[in-house]
């Protein structure tokens, strides 16, 4: 070991959107003994997070130790200028021709602290880390997070079977209507990866047997198992498909299903995800360490979003069946950490627990008997689950506690959420605000409302100034960078300031509240290589405020604030001086003023390793 490292190995656990109001709630209360150990052996902070306070965008800064401006990831949601649409922004996708599978890139950016461990010789094991999709090359191993699609390519689309007439598809969702089955069988497929062939989709046959009097369902195929068993409001074990693409040619995916009922059939399927066995794209590095794992630990998700947050929006499945695929994953992903732990004697290991965030978005609503989604006295009726979120933090102080048992006095372990979490009961339809401002147009004749549809599509682009997509993001419509750009250059900076200032402040009439509590230009808000990729405005809503479903695709409702009445009642996407994270470590170290972007110098520190000649922030170890 050399003269400057200062332990041999460095141990992060993430608990993704852990708040620290609840935290230290609990810790005063007793209810955490493992945090509270780390809390007293080393320290307890609360971390800045970054602008805007978004999953994708604060383990990035984790990762890199800098800024947005310096890796490029600014919102979930990108748009391509040349088009106006929205798009995936942590990776993209680049197709030579119809007959060969595209090449994923990904669009973070900077140098991770794996690599410049790498490059000093010391090894990483990185778990589920968001952005790292393809999967970093490197001296050790990673499971990629965040990012990863499903086997169609896109964020996670499921499939619902119904035996009932007239059942339409919800939000990333297909569904199937079966026929027939007076025997209780009914004859139907697995949907799979689009066919770029024929622009349908490749299918993998599956038969259904109802046995209504057992209330449960018998899935039968040539897949693995050959017989899968599902009783009601239950999760199947894992069915691996494989889809023939051509002659000699397939692809392997692994699916899970929920059934809701038998009488009529209601069966939820989950997106296909890649067969860590044989996945599509590479999720892993080396190639083969997902098939390890599984070969280890038995088969997992390896979707970006890997909780089925979209079922329960969609009203597939209840929450008790949320909860339950919920801690599914939770164990899943233990598992990967103790089997990581268990051979760990050199270097950083990095493990994600995303599940705390998913059930904070979706069981916070409970928390306020007010909340807009809470529908027919939810949160009164279910008591208990005002109490969900509480629990889960409970079952992650246990996953702590079981880990420090592998910490030993040449360990430095971390723990470490990327935000906070708060209320969202009203969503803010920044387009609309831009319309009344005058610097959004509407083709003639084309009012805000349900005519304007989303995508922006019916927005006339040659009186247009200013747009918005994302969840806070906004776009000038600039000459020379969007395709039917008006803004001159040395106008945007005036616009900027003009639109932040504008939306400072902004007041929901409704509630007489303040719904925005500042806007940042991208000069105020970042610095490095990715500004100019950046949104020319950044906006910071007030608790219980987030930019609108409708916002994020380009929509232009009618009026500038509605009720969020999704079961997401939960976010953290505000003003990041509102929702900082939480940090624990097992030594002493200086939490004051801490930010995300000081943990990579810190783990470099800790190790011995020089550190990245482009990271802004510093070691907080003394």
């Amino acid at each position: 070991m050399s003269s400057s490292r200062r332990f041999h190995k460095v141990v992060v656990v993430g608990l993704d959107g852990l708040e620290p109001t609840i935290v230290e709630r609990m810790l005063e209360a007793g209810e955490m003994p493992h945090l509270r150990r780390l809390r007293n052996g080393g320290g307890l902070a609360r971390v800045r997070t970054t602008s805007p306070a978004q999953t994708p965008v604060a383990w990035s800064t984790f990762a890199t130790g800098v800024n947005p401006g310096g890796h490029g990831i600014f919102d979930f949601i990108r748009r391509d200028p040349r088009t106006y649409l929205p798009d995936f922004s942590l990776n993209r996708y680049e197709q030579k021709n119809a007959f060969l599978p595209p090449r994923a890139v990904n669009l973070r950016r900077g140098t991770p602290v794996w690599e410049l461990l790498s490059a000093a010789g010391i090894p990483s094991t990185v778990v589920r880390c968001p952005c790292t999709f393809p999967p970093d090359v490197f001296r050790g191993r990673m499971l990629a997070g965040m990012g990863v699609p499903d086997l169609r390519g896109g964020l996670g689309t499921s499939t619902f079977y119904t035996s009932a007439e007239g059942v339409k598809p919800e939000e990333s969702e297909n569904v199937i209507t079966l026929r027939g089955g007076a025997d209780g069988t009914f004859d139907t497929h697995v949907i799979g990866p689009r066919n770029p062939r024929t622009r349908g989709n490749f299918e993998f046959p599956l038969r259904i047997r109802v046995d209504r009097a057992a209330g449960r369902v018998v899935l039968a195929s040539e897949g693995q198992p050959r017989a899968l068993d599902v009783a009601q409001g239950a999760w199947s074990g894992w069915l691996r498909v494989r889809f023939k693409t051509g002659l000699l040619q397939s692809v392997s995916g692994v699916v899970r299903f929920h059934l809701r009922g038998v009488d009529p059939l209601e069966l939820h399927a989950s997106p296909v995800n890649f067969d860590p066995e044989a996945p599509l794209f590479p999720v892993g590095t080396p190639a083969e360490y997902p098939k390890e794992l599984a070969d280890r630990l038995g088969t997992f998700y390896t979707t970006g979003m890997v909780e089925d947050h979209g079922g329960l929006n969609n009203g597939r499945f209840d929450e008790v069946a949320y909860l339950d695929q919920c801690n599914l994953v939770l164990a899943e992903r233990e598992a990967m950490l103790q089997h990581e732990l268990a051979r760990l004697d050199d270097g950083l290991l990095f493990c994600l627990f995303d599940t705390p965030d998913r059930v904070q978005h979706m069981f916070w609503r409970f928390r306020e008997p007010d909340h807009p989604a809470n529908r027919d006295g939810d949160a009164r009726a279910n008591p208990e689950l005002a109490r969900v979120i509480e629990e889960n933090y409970r079952a992650c102080d246990a996953i702590v506690g079981r880990a420090l048992e592998h910490v030993d006095d040449r360990t430095l372990c971390v723990v470490l959420s990327d935000h906070g979490f708060s209320s969202f009961q009203r969503g803010v339809n920044l387009n609309t605000w831009l319309h009344d401002q005058g610097l959004l147009a509407l083709q003639t004749g084309v009012r805000p409302g349900e005519a304007a549809g989303d995508m922006l599509r019916h927005v006339d682009w040659e009186r247009t100034r200013a747009y918005a997509l994302g969840l806070g993001s906004v776009y000038l419509n600039l000459q020379g960078r969007e395709a039917k750009g008006i803004v001159a250059s040395d106008e945007a900076p005036t616009l900027r300031a003009s639109i932040a200032a504008g939306l400072t402040g902004l007041a929901d009439p409704d509630r007489a509240v303040v719904a925005v509590r500042g806007a940042s230009t991208r000069e105020q808000a970042y610095a490095g290589p990715y500004v100019e990729e950046s949104p020319d405005v950044v906006v910071n809503f007030a608790a219980g405020y987030r930019a609108s479903w409708s916002t994020a695709l380009g929509g232009i409702p009618e009026v500038q604030f509605e009720d969020n009445v999704k079961r997401w009642g939960g976010d953290h996407i505000i003003d990041p001086e509102l929702v900082p994270g939480v940090l624990l470590m097992n030594r002493p170290f200086d939490g004051a003023g801490a930010h995300l972007r000081d943990l990579a110098p810190t783990i470099l520190a800790a190790l011995g390793a020089p550190r990245g000649p482009a990271m802004e922030g510093e070691s907080l170890l003394p």
